[in-house]
């Protein structure tokens, strides 16, 4: 009898007994690396690409690793797109807005000044079209997008003068990036694109003015308490700004189906992850930062309402000159009103309520 035959006739059991082994395909392991566009020192948002490579470790029993490199280390902060898409790596950890030099539809990917807040960027990201949109939108820069963290909604910067009236903002330089830029240049302001990194120096030195990054936990490690003392809020234009996990297209097409689906899940977990890390850690950090003379404000209503006149005139301006833009915008700007219609009934009633408790 030939093997065929016998492994045909006899089934697993009868192979061994008849010590013929069968044809076993180990799966090659495999080797990535990502490219991060934070420092390690912020663990909660650089933490975020940690979380995901120890679960691809973990998930694939050790035969998919991702190795995790802080910006600078194998690219600039803000040369993850073009890293990815050329392939120098397989991954990129980022904020897609950081590019919206190349596109603005990268905004739209991440946060956009009185967009959507956390949750409901991730239901339009899972359960709307986001998604769809969005890997439509990077497939031209073979890229396949994984949404992987988000701040929730932040802080309004750090400034050393107390910012009174829209008056206050002419002339100022303020750190920020993306659409924030575009708004506060219609208002006066004089946009810097950093990255976090360099954020303290410019603005110790006197480079900047003013600086906003993410909240009270990372902001007090960054020490940006110790140059400007007046610390606003809201960050009217983000609130609730994801990151994505970037995975180079044909990197991530040779995979096999269990480790796209491994990406895929631990991309999720570490989604979670970070935002629960803010909302766990922010709070005290807050509480420390007054406590050690930090002048809190909110953002004077005519702000609010100027910053607000201006970013729709930029969006409307951008529907009528970038078709690519008017595409993913009509959607997401459709979600979010729903969005808004259903979270003025629950949430923001819930909220408001709680918030003016003695708890």
């Amino acid at each position: 009898m030939d093997r065929r035959s016998l492994i045909k006739n006899a089934g697993i059991a009868g192979v061994l007994a008849a010590g013929v082994a069968p044809a076993v395909h180990a799966q090659a392991a495999v080797r990535w690396r990502m490219a991060s566009s934070f420092p390690k020192a912020l663990d909660t948002i650089f933490g975020a690409a940690e979380v995901f490579s120890d679960r691809v470790k973990k998930m694939s029993g050790g035969k998919f690793e991702v190795s995790v490199h802080a910006a600078g280390e194998l690219m600039p902060a803000l040369g993850i797109v073009d890293g990815v898409q050329q392939g120098s790596v397989e991954c990129g950890h980022t904020a897609p807005y950081y590019y919206f030099g190349k596109s603005p539809v990268f905004g739209l990917g991440c946060a956009i000044p009185f967009g959507l807040n956390s949750r409901q960027m991730t239901a339009w990201m899972f359960e709307g079209n986001g998604m769809k949109l969005m890997r439509e939108f990077y497939a031209k820069y073979s890229i396949i997008n994984f949404p992987m963290g988000n701040t929730g909604a932040q802080m309004g910067g750090w400034y050393r003068k107390e910012i009174k009236s829209v008056k206050d903002l002419k002339g100022l330089k303020f750190r920020t990036g993306g659409f924030a830029g575009m708004v506060m240049e219609k208002l006066g302001a004089i946009p810097q694109n950093l990255p976090g990194g360099e954020i303290y120096t410019a603005l110790e030195k006197g480079t900047i003015d003013a600086a906003e990054w993410v909240g009270p936990y990372d902001d007090q490690k960054l020490g940006f308490n110790k140059v400007a003392p007046f610390y606003y809020y809201p960050g009217w234009w983000e609130g609730g700004p994801q990151l994505d996990l970037f995975v180079n297209q044909k990197a991530y097409d040779a995979l096999s189906p269990e480790n796209k689906a491994i990406v895929e899940a631990a991309a999720s977990e570490a989604h979670i992850i970070m935002q629960a890390r803010y909302d766990g850690r922010n709070p005290m950090a807050l509480k420390q930062l007054v406590g050690a003379g930090t002048k809190l404000r909110p953002f004077p209503n005519e702000v609010l309402s100027e910053a607000f006149k201006a970013a729709m005139a930029l969006y409307a301006d951008l529907n009528a000159k970038n078709p690519e833009w008017a595409k993913v915008y009509a959607d997401y700007s459709k979600f979010r009103a729903d969005q808004n219609l259903w979270f003025r009934f629950t949430e923001a009633t819930f909220d408001r309520f709680m918030q003016s408790q003695k708890l």
